[in-house]
């Protein structure tokens, strides 16, 4: 199968196995014209109960649920130390409520950050907050509902390896990362505006 990869501006092999999360029952009610899904403890996505019952590989690069992980830590140390653990969460999850459970988040390799459907901006809020908040200085990668159009803009992000979604052209997602030049605003990038950056 043709890889989906990009890392650069390079279609490359993926070394990386996704630890999916467990699936649980569900209860589908219909809100303000939307399909809203409610799990039946109430928790918060992903619950207790599918963090618990996610089993993943004993050998080979895997990248674990955030909460997975957490859970799982002690017993992974010699793995992560091994550079053969990272994390994956979804855009809906708040980063900033974990770090006090990591002890440091460039102790990962690579995090990926989950786009179940693009519908707003949170992820480029995410990457941005990983790259300057946090100072996460290795791989930052976009998966699930990831598209040419965004690329870009996940690159000014901090997001330096792409996930291209199956059923699109991962050769033609590449060229959405020259869609601008010479963009204006500083960002995760490129620090600086271009007024700052061009002699006039």
């Amino acid at each position: 199968m043709t890889s989906q990869l990009i890392k650069g501006k390079n279609i490359v092999k993926d070394d990386w196995v996704i630890s999916e999360l467990a699936k649980v029952e569900e209860i589908v009610k219909m809100q303000a014209g939307k399909v809203v899904a409610f799990k039946l403890s109430g928790e918060d996505y992903p619950t207790s109960e599918q963090v618990k019952k996610t089993i993943f590989p004993d050998t080979g690069k895997i990248l674990l649920p955030l909460k997975v992980f957490i859970l799982h830590q002690e017993k992974l140390k010699e793995r992560l130390a091994n550079g053969e653990i990272g994390i994956w969460f979804s855009t809906h999850e708040e980063i900033h409520k974990f770090t006090e459970a990591i002890v440091d988040l460039n102790n990962f390799p690579l995090i990926a950050i989950h786009v179940e459907k693009f519908a707003d901006g949170r992820i480029f809020s995410i990457g941005s907050q990983l790259r300057n908040k946090y100072n996460f200085k290795n791989e930052l990668r976009a998966f699930g509902d990831v598209l040419r159009d965004q690329i870009f803009f996940l690159k000014r992000s901090g997001f330096n390896s792409y996930l291209i979604r199956k059923d699109r052209d991962a050769k033609d997602a590449i060229k959405g990362l020259d869609d601008f030049s010479d963009p204006y605003q500083g960002a995760s990038d490129i620090l600086e505006p271009v007024w700052k950056r061009s002699k006039r």
